[in-house]
């Protein structure tokens, strides 16, 4: 593949740095302005939604563009977005959700003013999503869904106003039939959200129950029963984000620095010879999974939805962040072990202890890697059901 840029391309990478340059908040002012921060890409022509299409106020990048666009943030490091609502409902609002819908829900979730959460798995359905159970059943006067069930490993949920959530309305059929996509908002008194704190000592995910919760049914994301052809959607764009590539690139350039550091003999870590074949092994696998980015970004701006390949990225790239958490792991040594007190030995040594533990989930959350493995097996390798 030709990944030369034009005189166009390039032009539009030092406007991508120079505008960094000359708006992103220094050190922890990063977080503390990160408004100012995203008001700055809004005015700058939609670099707020990059992935938004121009006619709900996106900047219409070519694919090469997004690809600068995407490394040029991920390399400044700058903040990110909350994926729920910007990468993962806005989408699905704009595809089947009703223009009042659009018009209610799209505002708040480009500003940031409401963040959402994702309400898909269930104890009894990870994995196999199709089994979950959690109920939705239409009042007598036909204007609302009464909503009981749980929902497990729900991301923010606790710092969420809404959920968007798949929810059974019928058990006919199919098991794929019969799911409902429902938006219910999160301080409703019959939803109660509990938190799981990670092997990694982090609280981000949580427990969410329902009990009789009352959801207009203009809440509800097109027609009932079609939630599954909704959601499939959706995991296609989320498997994409989960893939990490551009933080990949930089996190195994920030590994290697780390590598750097220690010392081994009269060299360095870097200067083994084992240490550096893993590395080169790395390289050359995320340079691959960037080429199918390209691929995939290409095909979706012809006019392409989204396809298999998102499996590719998902699966691949979370399996490089956690080789690339594993190098950090080896390269602390014995230091990592004191994780959880006080830091001794090189300075990333605790964080990487952590990040490794938390890193484990990620060929998990999203899609398992072993589901990934069925979707490549029938959609690009032909392999059948």
């Amino acid at each position: 593949m030709d990944i030369e840029f034009s005189a166009e391309d390039l032009t539009f990478q030092e406007d991508v740095r120079t505008f960094i340059k000359e708006n992103l908040p220094a050190g922890m002012e990063m977080w503390t302005k990160r408004g100012e921060w995203f008001e700055a890409l809004r005015k700058k022509g939609g670099w707020d939604v990059a992935k938004w299409p121009v006619e709900f106020g996106g900047p219409g990048f070519t694919p090469t563009q997004r690809y600068i666009f995407d490394m040029e943030m991920g390399r400044n490091s700058t903040p990110p977005q909350l994926p729920f609502g910007v990468g993962m409902l806005a989408p699905i609002l704009m595809n089947y959700g009703s223009k009042e819908q659009q018009d209610r829900f799209l505002p708040g979730i480009r500003d940031g003013s409401v963040n959402w959460c994702q309400g898909y798995s269930e104890p009894g359905a990870g994995s196999d999503l199709a089994n979950l159970r959690t109920r939705a059943e239409l009042t007598e006067d036909g204007k609302h869904y009464i909503v009981n069930g749980q929902k497990i490993w729900t991301t923010l949920a606790h710092i969420a106003h809404w959920i968007f959530c798949l929810t059974r309305t019928s058990s006919d059929g199919p098991k794929q039939e019969g799911i409902t996509f429902l938006l219910i908002p999160m301080d409703d008194p019959g939803v109660e959200v509990k938190p799981i704190i990670t092997l990694g000592g982090s609280h981000s995910v949580n427990e969410v129950y329902f009990t009789d919760v009352k959801v207009p049914v203009e809440n509800r994301v097109g027609e009932e029963g079609k939630g599954w052809t909704y959601a499939k959607g959706l995991l296609i764009h989320e498997r994409t984000g989960l893939a990490g590539i551009q933080n990949s690139v930089f996190a195994l350039e920030k590994a290697k620095a780390n590598a750097g550091t220690v010392k081994v003999g009269d060299g360095t870590l870097m200067d083994l010879p084992r240490f550096k074949n893993k590395i080169g092994e790395l390289e050359a696998e995320l340079m691959a999974l960037e080429f199918t980015e390209l691929r995939s970004l290409a095909s979706v701006s012809a006019g392409s939805d989204p396809g298999p390949e998102s499996s590719i990225m998902k699966l691949k790239g979370t399996e490089i962040q956690q080789r690339i958490s594993l190098l950090n792991l080896e390269a602390a040594g014995i230091y990592a072990a004191a994780w959880g007190n006080e830091p001794i030995g090189p300075g990333f040594a605790k964080a990487a202890t952590g990040g490794y533990l938390g890193g484990r989930a990620t060929t998990i959350f999203g899609g398992a890697s072993e589901v990934q493995k069925d979707v490549i097996a029938k959609n690009v390798l032909d392999l059948g059901s």
